[in-house]
């Protein structure tokens, strides 16, 4: 009889051997492979900036070169409004966002997000004479089925829109998904967000927004909760519990010339 007849015993070790092996191949790879994912996650990030700013075409495909020459990032305490220490290049709002020690519960949730977190990056784009051109803030709030990430583009007197641009969502296509189709994009520039009160009251209108209305823009056609979705957004993050405290210190220091 053969001495190498199989039993049990040297089964269940060879597959837990192979298990092994592989879990270490896959680790392997995953370590090896996370700095690419976080300069394709961050060139992303930078290409999108770049869009909301209205730099992208003329960076071509310099991304990287471009958003190093005018673009400048900006970590914040979302409640006091003031600028703080921290790595913008690989701060991550949703995992903070998840973090009950870095995030906050929201008491009036506007945007259904649940939780938000503390700080945010902001991005101050400068001109060729490094003037302030275009303030970019990242927003999400909830859609129909899912969170819409996205960045809206502030001209420099904080109230008039430059952009409005969506990254990541999961919208129906032709429907709520049309957020990402640039006719609906192009009606947003010129719009303003507050009254002369302060107050935000950009409108996202069903059945389509008079001429001459400086604070609505059309809503989605057959998409109602996703264009309700990006008006509470707007409203949450342009208010006192997102970038508003950040917004009144900005417009006061600026004009001192500082931002710290």
């Amino acid at each position: 009889m053969s001495s190498n007849k199989e039993t049990p015993i040297k089964t269940i070790g060879f597959v837990f051997l192979v298990c092994l092996v592989c879990a270490a191949l896959v680790s392997v790879a995953a370590i090896s492979l996370k700095p690419l994912q976080q300069a394709n996650k961050l060139l992303d990030k930078q290409t999108k900036i770049l869009e909301a700013s209205g730099l992208l075409e003329k960076a071509g495909t310099d991304i990287v070169g471009t958003y190093n020459k005018y673009v400048v990032a900006k970590m914040i305490d979302l409640d006091s409004g003031k600028i703080i220490e921290g790595n913008t290049d690989i701060f991550d709002e949703r995992a903070d966002a998840r973090n009950a020690a870095k995030s906050s519960k929201l008491t009036n949730d506007t945007a259904g997000i649940n939780r938000r977190a503390n700080n945010a990056v902001v991005y101050l784009v400068n001109n060729e004479q490094g003037q302030l051109n275009t303030l970019v803030l990242p927003i999400v709030g909830s859609g129909l089925w899912d969170l819409m990430y996205g960045y809206v583009g502030l001209a420099p007197d904080l109230n008039t829109v430059r952009s409005l641009i969506y990254s990541d969502l999961k919208e129906t296509p032709g429907l709520g998904a049309e957020v990402l189709n640039p006719k609906w994009k192009a009606l947003w520039p010129g719009k303003k967000m507050y009254n002369d009160s302060g107050e935000v009251v950009i409108k996202v209108i069903k059945g389509g927004a008079k001429a001459g209305d400086i604070h609505g823009v059309d809503a989605l056609s057959g998409a109602t909760l996703t264009s309700n979705g990006v008006q509470n957004t707007l409203h949450f993050w342009l208010g006192e519990q997102g970038y508003g405290p950040f917004i009144t210190k900005f417009r006061s220091v600026a004009s001192k010339g500082g931002l710290n």
